[in-house]
């Protein structure tokens, strides 16, 4: 039997998405599809690993019991209930089961019954994860009849004629994480400025994973994670399992798509937390101390507005020591927090910023400058317009370094290089390796990086704006004035004669 890749997968599900489009926005119907990609997966993970089991302890059937419990995870039997709680049906909480009572006229409830199921018989790995979708909901999917009718199209979609993703019938275990990436970041596309918020591109989280360059053993944190793509971007950049991730999400929804992309990536061990990062982050030792990691990483939102600096002042983590943000521009809130939760002598802090962070003035400016006396910045990239989605403004990565050796900051001006999309621009192999490079040589390259040192930089008061360090003036192409004097005279001439000519028409023309 062929093995399914992943264009086929990515096509099936793609095209499962007809179902909803036009009818609910983007960034929710982003949610449906998604979770029934993960009960299917997770169903088809179940009915190999059972068969296999069963297969090999097929006279012990208390063996078969105790093998299933030790798996990854369960599948139950869930129960439907009349209005006086007595049970009505029993079933598996599989998708075959939901595909088999498509017809009923209660899909929605039976579908929210199994995802209940499944989050009550894993609630280590998956609790809370189904909590803000509702498949029964008539105000995102329509009154009864239309309901149904969307419902039983998702599930034809899913069902294994099209779409079988057992283990054993799959290319590589890779295939359906990538199509989750790949749904993913066509929906954050469809959805413009809110698919900002959850998903970075794969070119930009690509190059920031390289530019912090993780190893074996390293805790990696997101402390505004999104779906979770940075981080398993940066995961894959180690090269092996050894690892610990960790995430902060306020988003409910969004927090939900983070776990399971984790699970499907097969890092289920990831730490993802659902909760407000500078009001009430809850990565903590105690009650008063904050998390430590080797790597912390992250695209927070842009220039947030509210973000908390009502209460900054007395922050009980002491984040804020070297000023409090302005109330109305979120970004340095996001940097502190992510410096105090790197280790003390080597952590790594790679941050994706509007340029305003480089060189706006009053709390951020004094910020900056502590920042830079502290010697904790290395690293300065400009990125290209247009790279993100919901925004054509360009950005900056900022990379600060706990360890540094040197005072020196480096500046690249990435901005012209990028390869052109129909939606939006990407960062080509070639783009990401060529900045990989200069910051591993920490060099200055005509028109493209510039080494400052702490004195240059404590010259330009401490503004980090890149074109005064990087010079990418190029100069206009000396004009010689005579030979266009020239060119001229002899337009005219020309004009001149023509002018005769069309008299010289007119007048055998009579007019």
């Amino acid at each position: 039997m062929a093995k399914v890749n992943k264009e086929e997968i990515n096509n099936i599900v793609w095209r499962a998405c007809d179902t909803f489009r036009g009818t609910i926005d983007p960034s929710q119907y982003k949610d449906y599809i998604l979770v029934m990609l993960f009960v299917k997966y997770m169903s088809d993970i179940w009915k190999d690993k059972k068969e296999e089991i069963t297969n090999k302890n097929r006279n012990n059937p208390e063996l078969i019991r105790r093998k299933l419990e030790r798996e990854r995870f369960r599948i139950p039997e869930v129960h439907l209930r009349n209005s006086k709680g007595d049970i009505i049906e029993s079933f598996s909480a599989d998708f075959d089961s939901i595909y088999e009572r498509r017809e009923r006229p209660n899909l929605g409830e039976i579908i929210n019954v199994a995802l209940e199921g499944i989050e009550d018989a894993n609630k280590e790995k998956l609790e809370g994860v189904f909590r803000n979708i509702d498949f029964n909901s008539e105000a995102n999917l329509g009154q009864t009849k239309e309901r149904n009718r969307r419902l039983q199209t998702l599930l034809d979609d899913f069902n294994d004629k099209l779409l079988n993703l057992r283990p054993s019938h799959l290319e590589n275990t890779d295939v359906i994480g990538d199509a989750y990436e790949y749904l993913i970041a066509h929906f954050a596309s469809d959805a413009g400025k809110k698919g900002g918020e959850f998903y970075t591109p794969k070119e930009v989280a690509t190059l920031l994973a390289k530019l912090l360059d993780p190893k074996e053993g390293d805790t990696i944190c997101d402390p505004a994670c999104g779906s979770g793509s940075l981080l398993i971007q940066i995961a894959k950049e180690i090269g092996s399992s050894n690892f610990s991730l960790f995430g902060q999400e306020l988003n409910g929804s969004t927090w939900a798509l983070c776990k399971m992309n984790m699970f499907l990536h097969g890092m289920d061990s990831a730490r993802i937390e659902w909760c407000d990062t500078i009001r009430n982050p809850k990565l903590l030792e105690d009650s008063q101390t904050l998390l430590k990691f080797k790597k912390v990483a992250a695209n927070p939102p842009f220039s947030l507005d509210k973000w908390g600096a009502d209460t900054a002042e007395h922050d009980v983590f002491n984040r804020f020591y070297r000023g409090v943000p302005p109330k109305s521009k979120g970004d340095y809130a996001f940097i502190t927090h992510m410096l105090e939760t790197a280790v003390a002598d080597d952590g790594k802090v790679g941050v994706i910023v509007p340029h305003g962070v480089l060189f706006r003035g009053g709390s951020e400016g004094k910020i900056r400058k502590r920042l830079i006396e502290e010697n904790l910045i290395e690293l300065v990239v400009g990125l290209p317009a247009n790279l993100f989605f919901g925004t054509g403004i360009p950005a900056a990565i900022i990379i600060f370094n706990k360890g540094k050796k040197t005072k020196d900051v480096l500046f690249i001006d990435a901005s012209k290089d990028y390869g052109d999309a129909k939606k939006q621009n990407k960062l080509r192999d070639e783009d990401i390796g060529k900045i990989v490079k200069t910051f591993k040589q920490f060099k200055a390259i005509n028109k493209y990086s510039y080494r400052a040192s702490y004195k240059e930089i404590a010259e330009n008061d401490y503004n980090l704006n890149i074109p005064r360090y990087v010079d990418t003036f190029e100069p206009e192409e000396e004009i010689n004035i005579s030979a266009i004097q020239k060119e001229i005279e002899t337009l005219e001439k020309q004009l001149a004669d023509t002018h005769k000519k069309m008299a010289a028409c007119m007048k055998e023309l009579g007019l």
